[in-house]
Protein backbone atom coordinates (compact mmCIF):
# COMPACT_ATOMS: atom_id res chain seq x y z
CA UNK A 1 0.00 0.00 0.00
CA UNK A 2 2.72 2.61 1.29
CA UNK A 3 5.69 3.34 -0.80
CA UNK A 4 8.91 4.54 0.70
CA UNK A 5 11.14 6.15 -1.89
CA UNK A 6 9.90 8.59 -3.90
CA UNK A 7 10.97 7.12 -7.24
CA UNK A 8 8.61 3.68 -6.25
CA UNK A 9 5.82 6.67 -6.09
CA UNK A 10 6.86 8.59 -9.42
CA UNK A 11 6.66 4.78 -11.18
CA UNK A 12 3.08 3.78 -9.71
CA UNK A 13 1.80 6.84 -11.40
CA UNK A 14 3.43 5.79 -14.72
CA UNK A 15 2.03 2.44 -14.22
CA UNK A 16 -1.02 3.54 -13.66
CA UNK A 17 -1.55 6.37 -16.64
CA UNK A 18 -0.05 3.61 -18.69
CA UNK A 19 -2.70 1.31 -17.24
CA UNK A 20 -5.66 3.55 -17.12
CA UNK A 21 -4.87 6.51 -18.49
CA UNK A 22 -4.64 8.52 -15.22
CA UNK A 23 -4.68 8.14 -11.60
CA UNK A 24 -8.58 8.26 -10.89
CA UNK A 25 -9.14 5.58 -13.39
CA UNK A 26 -6.61 3.34 -11.84
CA UNK A 27 -8.26 3.66 -8.85
CA UNK A 28 -11.53 2.71 -9.93
CA UNK A 29 -10.34 -0.71 -11.10
CA UNK A 30 -8.00 -0.65 -7.69
CA UNK A 31 -11.65 -0.41 -5.94
CA UNK A 32 -13.46 -2.77 -8.44
CA UNK A 33 -11.13 -5.45 -7.33
CA UNK A 34 -11.38 -4.61 -3.90
CA UNK A 35 -14.96 -5.14 -4.55
CA UNK A 36 -14.59 -8.74 -6.22
CA UNK A 37 -12.57 -9.95 -3.04
CA UNK A 38 -14.79 -8.63 -0.60
CA UNK A 39 -12.84 -6.43 0.66
CA UNK A 40 -15.86 -3.60 2.98
CA UNK A 41 -13.75 -0.89 4.70
CA UNK A 42 -11.06 -0.10 2.01
CA UNK A 43 -11.07 2.30 -0.43
CA UNK A 44 -8.31 3.43 -2.86
CA UNK A 45 -8.14 7.02 -4.15
CA UNK A 46 -4.00 6.56 -5.36
CA UNK A 47 -1.70 4.01 -6.73
CA UNK A 48 1.15 4.74 -4.55
CA UNK A 49 -0.44 4.95 -0.92
CA UNK A 50 0.35 8.17 0.23
CA UNK A 51 -1.65 9.96 2.65
CA UNK A 52 -5.54 10.75 1.48
CA UNK A 53 -8.32 11.38 3.62
CA UNK A 54 -10.09 8.72 1.29
CA UNK A 55 -7.38 6.55 0.60
CA UNK A 56 -8.08 4.11 3.87
CA UNK A 57 -7.82 0.10 4.58
CA UNK A 58 -7.53 -2.06 7.90
CA UNK A 59 -4.95 -4.18 8.78
CA UNK A 60 -7.39 -7.76 8.37
CA UNK A 61 -8.25 -6.57 4.85
CA UNK A 62 -4.39 -5.75 4.32
CA UNK A 63 -3.96 -9.37 5.08
CA UNK A 64 -6.92 -10.04 2.74
CA UNK A 65 -5.27 -8.00 -0.07
CA UNK A 66 -2.12 -10.07 0.55
CA UNK A 67 -3.14 -13.36 0.94
CA UNK A 68 -5.11 -12.93 -2.99
CA UNK A 69 -1.92 -11.15 -4.13
CA UNK A 70 0.51 -14.13 -2.74
CA UNK A 71 -1.25 -16.32 -5.38
CA UNK A 72 0.42 -14.44 -8.53
CA UNK A 73 3.11 -16.14 -9.15
CA UNK A 74 4.97 -12.82 -10.23
CA UNK A 75 4.08 -11.15 -7.28
CA UNK A 76 5.06 -13.80 -5.39
CA UNK A 77 8.76 -14.10 -7.21
CA UNK A 78 9.34 -10.39 -6.75
CA UNK A 79 8.42 -9.77 -2.69
CA UNK A 80 11.00 -13.03 -1.32
CA UNK A 81 13.43 -11.36 -3.65
CA UNK A 82 16.14 -9.84 -0.77
CA UNK A 83 18.36 -7.69 -3.96
CA UNK A 84 18.26 -7.79 -7.50
CA UNK A 85 20.48 -6.36 -9.91
CA UNK A 86 19.09 -4.03 -12.84
CA UNK A 87 21.31 -2.55 -15.41
CA UNK A 88 20.78 1.14 -16.32
CA UNK A 89 22.68 3.36 -19.19
CA UNK A 90 24.66 -0.32 -19.13
CA UNK A 91 25.20 0.22 -15.69
CA UNK A 92 25.10 -2.23 -12.72
CA UNK A 93 22.66 -0.87 -9.82
CA UNK A 94 21.61 -3.33 -7.13
CA UNK A 95 18.72 -3.08 -5.20
CA UNK A 96 17.87 -4.22 -1.81
CA UNK A 97 14.41 -5.25 -0.35
CA UNK A 98 13.27 -2.72 2.40
CA UNK A 99 11.95 -5.75 4.55
CA UNK A 100 14.15 -6.14 7.05
CA UNK A 101 12.31 -9.64 7.95
CA UNK A 102 12.75 -11.16 5.03
CA UNK A 103 16.45 -13.87 5.38
CA UNK A 104 16.50 -12.78 9.13
CA UNK A 105 13.80 -14.28 10.56
CA UNK A 106 12.52 -18.01 9.92
CA UNK A 107 10.09 -18.86 7.17
CA UNK A 108 9.50 -15.47 6.45
CA UNK A 109 9.13 -14.92 2.32
CA UNK A 110 7.56 -11.36 1.89
CA UNK A 111 5.81 -8.82 1.57
CA UNK A 112 5.77 -4.93 2.53
CA UNK A 113 6.80 -2.26 4.21
CA UNK A 114 5.83 1.13 4.41
CA UNK A 115 5.77 4.85 5.62
CA UNK A 116 3.65 7.92 5.81
CA UNK A 117 3.56 10.89 7.74
CA UNK A 118 -0.19 9.66 9.09
CA UNK A 119 0.61 6.03 8.64
CA UNK A 120 3.67 5.66 10.56
CA UNK A 121 5.80 2.64 10.09
CA UNK A 122 3.92 -0.23 8.72
CA UNK A 123 5.06 -4.25 7.66
CA UNK A 124 3.06 -6.82 6.40
CA UNK A 125 4.85 -10.09 6.98
CA UNK A 126 4.02 -13.47 5.08
CA UNK A 127 5.28 -16.78 6.79
CA UNK A 128 5.74 -20.34 6.29
CA UNK A 129 6.75 -22.94 8.86
CA UNK A 130 6.26 -26.62 8.03
CA UNK A 131 2.18 -26.71 6.84
CA UNK A 132 1.42 -23.98 8.66
CA UNK A 133 1.11 -20.13 6.79
CA UNK A 134 0.28 -16.75 8.30
CA UNK A 135 0.17 -12.99 7.18
CA UNK A 136 1.14 -10.62 9.86
CA UNK A 137 -0.10 -7.04 9.50
CA UNK A 138 1.42 -4.61 11.88
CA UNK A 139 0.56 -0.52 11.04
CA UNK A 140 0.99 2.67 13.15
CA UNK A 141 4.22 1.69 14.62
CA UNK A 142 6.36 4.73 15.50
CA UNK A 143 10.26 3.16 14.97
CA UNK A 144 11.12 0.81 12.32
CA UNK A 145 12.58 -1.13 15.64
CA UNK A 146 9.07 -1.09 16.92
CA UNK A 147 7.12 -2.56 13.36
CA UNK A 148 10.33 -5.34 13.62
CA UNK A 149 9.65 -6.39 17.45
CA UNK A 150 6.08 -5.93 16.89
CA UNK A 151 6.18 -8.63 14.17
CA UNK A 152 8.46 -10.84 15.50
CA UNK A 153 6.03 -11.05 19.16
CA UNK A 154 3.17 -11.70 16.91
CA UNK A 155 4.51 -14.20 14.61
CA UNK A 156 6.32 -16.46 16.73
CA UNK A 157 3.07 -16.06 19.30
CA UNK A 158 0.78 -17.62 16.16
CA UNK A 159 3.27 -20.68 15.71
CA UNK A 160 3.74 -21.39 19.33
CA UNK A 161 -0.03 -22.01 20.15
CA UNK A 162 -1.84 -23.01 16.44
CA UNK A 163 -0.70 -25.68 14.14
CA UNK A 164 -2.67 -27.03 11.38
CA UNK A 165 -4.78 -30.25 11.42
CA UNK A 166 -4.73 -32.44 8.49
CA UNK A 167 -8.07 -33.44 8.19
CA UNK A 168 -7.70 -35.20 4.92
CA UNK A 169 -5.78 -37.53 6.47
CA UNK A 170 -7.49 -38.11 9.43
CA UNK A 171 -10.77 -38.58 7.21
CA UNK A 172 -8.99 -41.23 4.98
CA UNK A 173 -7.44 -43.01 8.03
CA UNK A 174 -10.75 -43.04 9.99
CA UNK A 175 -12.74 -44.57 6.36
CA UNK A 176 -10.05 -47.64 6.08
CA UNK A 177 -10.90 -48.53 9.26
CA UNK A 178 -14.43 -48.67 8.51
CA UNK A 179 -14.26 -50.21 5.54
CA UNK A 180 -12.45 -53.37 6.87
CA UNK A 181 -15.23 -53.53 9.18
CA UNK A 182 -18.25 -52.88 6.77
CA UNK A 183 -20.35 -55.39 6.85
CA UNK A 184 -24.26 -54.97 5.40
CA UNK A 185 -27.40 -56.51 5.17
CA UNK A 186 -29.52 -55.72 2.30
CA UNK A 187 -32.99 -56.33 2.20
CA UNK A 188 -34.67 -57.88 -0.73
CA UNK A 189 -31.20 -58.11 -2.00
CA UNK A 190 -28.90 -60.56 -4.22
CA UNK A 191 -26.07 -60.55 -1.90
CA UNK A 192 -24.73 -58.13 0.48
CA UNK A 193 -21.51 -56.99 -1.08
CA UNK A 194 -20.99 -52.94 -1.39
CA UNK A 195 -17.70 -51.60 -2.25
CA UNK A 196 -17.80 -48.08 -0.56
CA UNK A 197 -16.01 -45.02 -1.29
CA UNK A 198 -14.85 -41.83 0.76
CA UNK A 199 -16.60 -39.22 -0.95
CA UNK A 200 -14.45 -36.00 -2.12
CA UNK A 201 -12.94 -33.93 0.69
CA UNK A 202 -11.56 -30.51 -0.47
CA UNK A 203 -11.24 -29.66 3.01
CA UNK A 204 -7.78 -31.10 4.17
CA UNK A 205 -5.36 -28.43 6.34
CA UNK A 206 -7.35 -27.00 9.27
CA UNK A 207 -6.05 -23.67 11.81
CA UNK A 208 -6.99 -24.83 15.17
CA UNK A 209 -5.38 -23.45 18.61
CA UNK A 210 -3.18 -26.35 19.95
CA UNK A 211 -5.06 -27.27 22.86
CA UNK A 212 -8.19 -27.58 20.51
CA UNK A 213 -6.17 -29.81 18.48
CA UNK A 214 -5.97 -32.08 20.55
CA UNK A 215 -9.55 -32.87 21.18
CA UNK A 216 -10.60 -32.62 16.84
CA UNK A 217 -12.15 -36.61 16.70
CA UNK A 218 -13.36 -37.66 13.32
CA UNK A 219 -16.13 -40.04 13.89
CA UNK A 220 -18.50 -42.36 11.58
CA UNK A 221 -21.25 -44.92 11.92
CA UNK A 222 -22.67 -47.01 8.88
CA UNK A 223 -25.79 -47.79 8.05
CA UNK A 224 -25.74 -51.70 8.50
CA UNK A 225 -29.37 -52.46 6.76
CA UNK A 226 -30.15 -51.10 3.76
CA UNK A 227 -33.12 -52.18 1.38
CA UNK A 228 -32.75 -53.00 -2.42
CA UNK A 229 -31.96 -51.41 -4.96
CA UNK A 230 -28.84 -49.91 -3.66
CA UNK A 231 -27.06 -47.30 -6.43
CA UNK A 232 -24.49 -45.89 -6.52
CA UNK A 233 -23.68 -42.78 -4.81
CA UNK A 234 -26.13 -43.90 -2.08
CA UNK A 235 -24.74 -42.32 1.47
CA UNK A 236 -23.95 -45.50 3.73
CA UNK A 237 -23.46 -43.66 6.78
CA UNK A 238 -25.39 -42.41 9.29
CA UNK A 239 -23.49 -39.78 11.03
CA UNK A 240 -19.93 -38.69 10.46
CA UNK A 241 -18.76 -35.30 11.49
CA UNK A 242 -16.17 -34.09 13.97
CA UNK A 243 -16.38 -33.32 16.98
CA UNK A 244 -14.43 -30.87 19.65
Amino acid sequence: MDCYYVHGNDSAVALAEYVSGGIEEFANLMNKKAEEIGLKNTHFVTPHGLDEEEHYTTAFELALITNYALNIKEFAQIVKTKSYTIIINNQPKNINNTNELLGYLQGVYGVKTGFTNGANRCLVTAVKRENMDIICVVLGADTKKDRTRDSIKLIEYAFSKYKMIDLKFMLEDEFDNIEEMAQFDIVKGKNNNLKIELEKNNVSLYPASKEEALKVRVESELKKELIAPVYKQDEVRKNHDKNR
